[in-house]
């Protein structure tokens, strides 16, 4: 198999006909045989149903049906898992990644590169907020960790099957997978495309979505938060330090204090807001610990027509 082409699918209905016509013709044009490994996240209109329709009519196209929605990374991560390409390309349904652009990736590939990332030169359909929040996340993230995450990239790239077969040594359950692949090194690349407006149906992505993967992206590869409560730790101390200090001067020196709770409980107010900061970042590094040791599946898996590989 020269490629597979991984596609998380969330109610998508809509766009699944059109996806697979591109794909099917850009990849026939480089005359690659291939799969197309769609895996349903727990969709809720007829996204399996056309899938299904696609699989009776073509032996290349695959698919993976969830018991529920496991979450787009989870569905990328088990596409992986069930593909047998020498290359494999992830994009998501929605075409707002153009097919088409999968040409490129794989010609640069040939140039020996084991990752072609696709980088946006423009996002059409987006909001000013969205981009903007887009574009400060992976700049903080670029400065709290010690590995280079592309910046205005999503999962939309071709991977070699070494890189693959690297994925599935990674059994964390938060995953963040452009983190991971920016972590393996090897020779890694890009080109420029234009992200297009969503052809049809509404994002999955929504800011409480977009929030819970930045914590997952800034708690996998970097260990900074934990540093900051205690840089926070120091400073509180320092200031309680100050304040008992000039308690003592007012008290036995000036003379003049007023009996009261004014500096006490304006200290235990910006103390305790110190330390709930402090336990809530601790606490997020300690579920994720709670989470691997559980050691539960990824996901589960409803129907398939593929066995997954080893």
């Amino acid at each position: 198999m020269d490629i597979s082409v991984v596609i998380p699918t969330y109610n998508e209905e809509e766009n699944i006909p059109l996806l697979y016509n591109r794909l099917k013709s850009t990849v026939s044009d480089l005359g690659l045989s291939h799969e197309f490994i769609f895996v349903n996240d727990g969709s809720r209109d007829r996204s399996m149903q056309q899938v299904r329709q696609l699989s009776t009519q073509d032996p290349a196209v695959k698919f993976v049906d969830f018991s529920r929605n496991f979450g787009h990374q989870i569905a990328v991560t088990a596409g992986l898992d069930h593909s047998s390409g020498d290359s494999v390309v992830i994009i998501d349904a929605d075409l707002q990644d153009p097919p088409e652009v999968i040409a490129d990736l794989y010609k640069k590939m040939k140039e020996g590169y084991e990752v072609v990332y696709a980088k946006r030169a423009s996002r059409e359909g987006e909001s000013w907020l969205k981009k903007w929040t887009a574009k400060s996340f992976y700049r903080i993230l670029g400065k709290l960790t010690n590995i280079k995450i592309p910046v205005d990239t999503g999962d939309f790239r071709i991977v070699d099957r070494r890189v693959v077969e690297l994925l599935k040594e990674m059994p964390e359950q938060n995953k963040y997978l452009r983190g991971q692949i920016a972590w393996m090194g090897f020779n890694q690349t890009f080109i420029s495309y234009d992200r297009k407006e969503r052809y049809a149906g509404e994002t999955g992505y929504n800011y409480r979505k977009m929030f819970r993967f930045a914590i997952d992206g800034v708690t996998a590869f970097s260990d900074i938060p934990l540093k900051i409560v205690s840089y926070f730790g120091l400073i509180v101390s320092g200031f309680a330090f100050v304040v008992m200090i000039f308690a003592l001067y007012a008290r036995f020196i000036l003379k003049d204090y007023e009996p009261g709770w004014t500096s006490l409980i304006l200290s235990v107010l910006f103390i305790g807001g110190v330390q709930m900061i402090a336990i809530g970042i601790i606490g997020e590094y300690l579920s994720r610990i709670n989470t691997n040791i559980r050691n539960r599946p990824l996901y589960i898996v409803r129907d398939s027509n593929l066995t997954k590989t080893e």
